[in-house]
């Protein structure tokens, strides 16, 4: 059982490094997810881990901080965004992008990768349209595990069972032991970055289209605000912003409107700021 001081430390700790909010009645969750953090520093006790974290160990502090903010995902995730996204957002963008023939595509707290795959997939499939296009994805998290397992794009057997139509399984990955890797020509289209959404979010550059899905549920109500202020920003007055089912801006940012008829997805308010421009791929962090 974790002392209250402790408990305080790391909420206080991990609210301010991720912006997660953990309540006395999840303290489950800091012992099952630091307990082998816990191990694999031989250390006896999240006790003993936090008493070496009061110390200024860094490293311990990301290692926390990446296990506690470390969430599942998987490909087509909740299917219905991704149709939004390939029959309704996508035409649109195309049609007021034609042009310059450029779209820029973020998937934010991308995890192992599998959503910002699954759009890839989906623009492989439309590779006719696109022809000519310059179309960039870029995936975003802060855990550093989880971004070195999106780039080797090398999923379990159960990964690609959840949510992979088989027909892309067959034309898109290739096995590999136990394992399944995904095409290089898609591993191609989609750069993972290092990045924490509480950041200043401006070397990122211009997004058209954003994924922050299933993120914005573990802040507290100011900080999603200022996550979603510093978002609305980094948008052209035209893009679009997709959020998780159990998501919404309504009553914590007017940067924000719903589109009509398209559930969880939302476009700029008018007066929101102008998008910021779009950086190198290597700039910031």
């Amino acid at each position: 059982m974790l002392r209250p001081d402790d408990f305080d430390y790391l909420a206080k700790l991990l609210k301010e490094r991720s912006g997660l909010v953990i309540t006395p009645d999840k303290a489950y969750l800091l012992e099952s997810r630091l307990t082998p953090v816990a191990r694999q520093r031989n250390l006896k006790s999240i006790e003993e881990v936090v008493a070496k974290m009061r110390g200024r160990d860094e490293s311990l502090a990301r290692d926390v901080t990446e296990a506690m903010t470390t969430n599942e995902s998987f490909f087509f995730r909740d299917t219905k965004p991704f149709d939004q996204f390939r029959d309704t957002v996508l035409p649109q963008v195309m049609a007021s992008r034609a042009a310059k023939k450029s779209i820029r595509i973020w998937s934010a707290a991308c995890s192992s990768g599998q959503e910002a795959y699954s759009l890839a997939m989906l623009l492989k499939e439309n590779a006719a349209r696109l022809a000519g296009w310059h179309v960039e994805i870029i995936g975003t998290d802060i855990s550093v595990e989880m971004l070195e397992k999106a780039k080797a794009g090398l999923y379990s057997q159960f990964e690609v069972q959840r949510g992979l139509p088989i027909q892309f399984l067959v034309k898109y990955f290739k096995k590999k032991d136990e394992s399944w890797q995904i095409d290089s020509s898609l591993r191609g289209m989609v750069q993972f970055r290092e990045w924490n959404l509480l950041h200043e979010l401006r070397g990122l550059g211009s997004f058209d289209i954003v994924f922050c899905r299933n993120v914005l549920i573990y802040f507290d109500q100011p900080t999603k605000s200022r996550v979603l202020e510093n978002i609305s920003r980094q948008m052209p007055p035209d893009g679009f912003l997709f959020l998780g089912g159990a998501e919404t801006v309504l009553g914590i940012s007017d940067r924000f409107k719903p589109v009509p008829n398209q559930r969880g997805i939302y476009c700029l308010s008018a007066g929101a700021a102008p998008a910021a421009a779009t950086a190198p791929v290597g700039a910031g962090r």
